[in-house]
C-alpha cells in the first residue's frame, strides 16, 4: 500500500486507528481456547476481533513475538491471519511489529520474509547497527520501514534521549533515516506517552507517517497525539492493543472490542 493509498483511506473512513494484534492465549476468553489448540484458538480470535473492529480501523499490528512463541504453529496462525485481513479486509494497512535490527544478508532475507512471504505493508525496525540494517527494507516499493525513534517504555531514556553533538539521539537516528529515505517509505515509531515530544519532531519531520502505541493500557492520550503530532493528511497511526482486545473476558468479547475501537476512533479523526 502506498503513502497516498493510506491517506485516502484515513480520509474515506475518518480515523487513524491501528489496532496491535498482540495476541496472548493466556488472555483469551475461555470460549474461544474451549476445543482448541493454542495457535488454532488465537487465529480464531484474531479474526473474530478483526470482523469487529475493521469498521473502525485503518491499520492492523500484529507483534510477532506472540507468534513465534507458538513455534511453528504460531507462524502459520500469524500467516493466516494476514490471509484473512488481505482476502477479507483489503483496505488495512498491515505492520508486523518484529522490531528487526540486523545488517547484509540477514537484513534482506529479513526483509523477504516480512515483505514477500506474510506480505506486511511495514515493518518495525531498530535502528541500532546504522544504515544497513535498514536500507534493504527501503528497496521494496510501495513498503514501508518503521524505525523505532522514541518509544514508550520508561527505560527509552537509557539511551534515546542521550544527547550527540548537543542532539537527542533519536534526532540523530531519524535524520539519517530521513537522509536515506523519503515518506513514501518511511515511518518512525514515537510513543505516545512521549507526546509532549511530538510537536517539536513534527517540526523537523513534517511529512513522514508515525506510528504511535501506547495509546490506552499505557495511558497515552489519543487526544494529545493529535493536537501535537497530526499534519494536514493526518499523518498518524494511533496504535491501541491490550485495552481493545481484552475489553471483555466473556463470550461478548468482539462486540466489546468494537465499542472501544469505535471510542479510540473517534479520538483520531485527521
Amino acid at each position: 500500500m502506498t503513502r497516498e493509498e493510506l491517506y485516502k483511506n484515513i480520509r474515506t473512513k475518518g480515523t487513524m486507528l491501528c489496532v496491535g494484534l498482540d495476541t496472548d492465549y493466556a488472555n483469551l476468553p475461555e470460549c474461544v481456547k474451549a476445543g482448541r489448540s493454542e495457535a488454532e484458538a488465537v487465529l480464531a480470535f484474531n479474526k473474530r476481533i478483526i470482523d469487529a473492529t475493521a469498521a473502525h480501523c485503518v491499520a492492523y499490528k500484529p507483534n510477532l513475538a506472540f507468534y513465534e512463541s507458538l513455534g511453528a504453529d504460531g507462524y502459520r496462525a500469524l500467516a493466516a491471519t494476514v490471509d484473512y485481513l488481505r482476502l477479507h479486509h483489503p483496505d488495512q494497512f498491515l505492520i508486523a511489529d518484529a522490531k528487526r535490527g540486523d545488517i547484509g544478508n540477514t537484513a534482506r532475507l529479513y526483509a523477504r520474509s516480512l515483505f514477500e512471504t506474510f506480505d506486511f505493508d511495514a515493518v518495525t525496525l531498530s535502528p541500532y547497527m546504522g544504515s544497513d540494517a535498514v536500507t534493504p527494507f527501503l528497496e521494496y516499493s510501495g513498503r514501508f520501514a518503521i524505525v523505532v525513534a522514541l518509544s514508550s517504555n520508561p527505560s527509552s531514556e537509557d539511551f534515546q534521549t542521550a544527547s550527540k553533538d548537543g542532539k537527542p539521539l533519536y534526532r540523530v537516528v531519524m535524520d539519517k533515516m530521513m537522509e536515506i529515505s523519503s515518506p513514501d517509505n518511511m515511518m518512525f515509531v514515537v510513543g505516545a506517552t512521549k507526546a509532549d515530544k511530538l510537536q517539536e519532531i513534527r517540526k523537523f519531520c513534517p511529512d513522514n507517517f508515525f506510528l504511535v502505541p501506547g495509546v490506552g493500557a499505557q495511558g497515552g492520550s489519543a487526544e494529545a497525539v493529535i493536537a501535537y503530532g497530526a499534519n494536514s493528511f493526518g499523518g498518524l497511526l494511533i496504535n491501541s492493543s491490550r485495552a481493545i482486545l481484552y475489553a471483555s473476558s466473556g463470550s461478548d468479547f468482539a462486540e466489546a472490542a468494537a465499542k472501544v475501537a469505535a471510542a479510540t476512533a473517534s479520538y483520531s479523526q485527521p
